[in-house]
């Protein structure tokens, strides 16, 4: 027997909005039922073959209305209602990925029809709260097969979009990611889901290391083919967001698998920038991994000189290449404008002139920053502020509304750490177990992309 479901979602005690859906089966509709419940929806059954007709692309539908949700100035007195939103996008993609269609496209429509209530609402009811980072509930995009490691700097950047002015002056400038804030709503995350509008001299991979993302996430999230080659004025969907993973009163933490750094001040995040890291090479001759431990800021230097270490001097040899013993400063100076050094030996953050490199694991063991990051990030930073560098590729937090989340990246210097048994870990250290799916956390540990996503039952 067929039969219709008529589903009411309800915003607030005086707003009501009625999604009719398409006939299903009996087994789908009390799947249907059951998630509806879970995500505080109401739904009532009523027999006949009543049906919606769907459009073919319905999941686009759905994401643009969720970007002109996240480009809208959204009240924080609606962070439940867009979490909602945000939560029903993560089951219809979680559908979509087990070809599961029909479900899908429920669960898109859905998020249609709630995002332009949202939308209304708070464009007649504005209010002065300053919008908050939606914390509990991730739009994922397709997972790629195997996690891929960007590639090392010393690959050739691809060739840059074309411009009308062959005289133009490139502009890559960073627009940064909204940092966390010590609002309720945002705790335990920083970054954000936003449109990047592609600017004259970016390339894909660029804008990936601008945002601190993988080139095969914006190839995903906007549904681009694999030789696809941006263009000027062209807007790029991406998802940046990261599980802070370690709260400090003041100074630095580096976090080694997900290629970030964070910075703290009177005990909140300021600041979050992409990386780039050390290589993950390691024989019983070489080691260009960038190591684990504490430091303090110790120097700071304008136009920096590069005195070659004896190692990459061996390195140089082997490959064939001149021996310097120096690079002075200026345009072919590796550390870029701006260095700071460590109290780790060797070890230093600084600007580089290859910044498609960043968010890689590319250098000999040192901490790179986007030139435009490094510069600000130097003016703020002061000798003797303290910093750690840490190996965390397994996070999870847990947002204001209760609801889980799941960040796991690639063991990528191979320190046998086993990822499904820290994560299982971190969930019964939390007291969580009866609250998340695990089958889910299952598919992220084997995925291991660093994309955030909502594991709450």
């Amino acid at each position: 027997m067929k039969i219709g479901i008529n589903v009411l979602f309800i915003m607030s005690s005086n707003d009501m909005y009625t999604l009719q859906t398409k006939t299903l089966s009996n087994k789908a509709s009390s799947l249907v039922k059951t998630i509806l419940a879970c995500a505080s929806l109401i739904a009532i059954i009523t027999y006949g073959g009543y049906s919606l007709a769907v459009e073919p692309d319905v999941r686009a539908q759905a994401q643009h209305a969720l970007t002109n949700l996240q480009e809208a100035s959204i009240p924080s007195s609606y962070t439940s209602e867009l979490e909602s939103i945000m939560a029903t996008m993560s089951i219809a993609d979680n559908y979509q990925r087990q070809e599961k269609g029909e479900e899908a496209e429920i669960f898109y429509t859905l998020v249609i029809q709630k995002a332009q209530v949202l939308l209304q609402k708070a464009v007649v009811q504005p209010t002065a709260a300053t919008p908050a980072i939606p914390d509990v509930a991730s739009v994922p995009a397709p997972a790629a097969a195997t996690p891929v490691i960007p590639d090392v700097a010393s690959t050739p950047e691809p060739v840059t979009t074309s411009s009308t002015d062959k005289t133009a002056k490139s502009d890559v400038a960073f627009v940064p990611a909204p940092a966390a804030t010590s609002s309720p709503a945002t705790r335990g995350l920083t970054g954000a889901m936003s449109v990047y509008t592609v600017k004259n001299g970016d390339t894909l991979r660029l804008i990936a290391s601008k945002l601190g993302v993988s080139s095969r996430h914006l190839l995903s999230i906007n549904r681009l083919g694999k030789k696809t080659s941006v263009k000027v004025g062209q807007r790029l969907k991406y998802d940046n967001r990261r599980i802070i993973p370690k709260m400090i009163e003041r100074g630095i933490v580096i976090n080694i698998p997900d290629r970030t750094l964070y910075y703290f001040k009177n005990g909140a995040l300021v600041q979050t920038l992409p990386v780039a890291l050390g290589t993950p090479t390691k024989t019983d001759d070489i080691n260009w991994q960038t190591p684990t431990g504490r430091f303090k800021i110790i120097e700071k230097i304008k136009n920096p000189t590069w005195t070659v270490p004896p190692s990459i001097q061996a390195e140089m040899e082997a490959q064939g290449k001149e021996v310097v013993t120096s690079i002075p400063a200026g345009p072919d100076c590796p550390l870029g404008k701006f260095a700071i050094r460590t109290s780790i030996p060797g070890i230093m953050i600084h600007s580089t002139t290859k910044p498609w490199s960043i968010n890689s694991y590319s250098s000999h063991g040192c901490i790179r920053l986007f030139p435009e990051n490094m510069e600000s990030f130097f003016k703020q930073i002061a000798v003797n502020t303290p910093g750690e560098i840490i190996y965390k590729p397994v996070k999870i937090t847990v947002g204001e509304s209760g609801r889980v989340f799941l960040e796991v990246h690639r063991d990528v210097y191979d320190r046998k750490i086993n990822l499904a048994t820290e994560a299982r870990n971190l969930i019964l250290k939390k007291q969580l177990s009866d609250k998340v799916n695990w089958r889910k956390i299952n598919d992220i540990v084997k995925r291991q992309d660093g994309v955030i996503e909502d594991i709450t039952l």
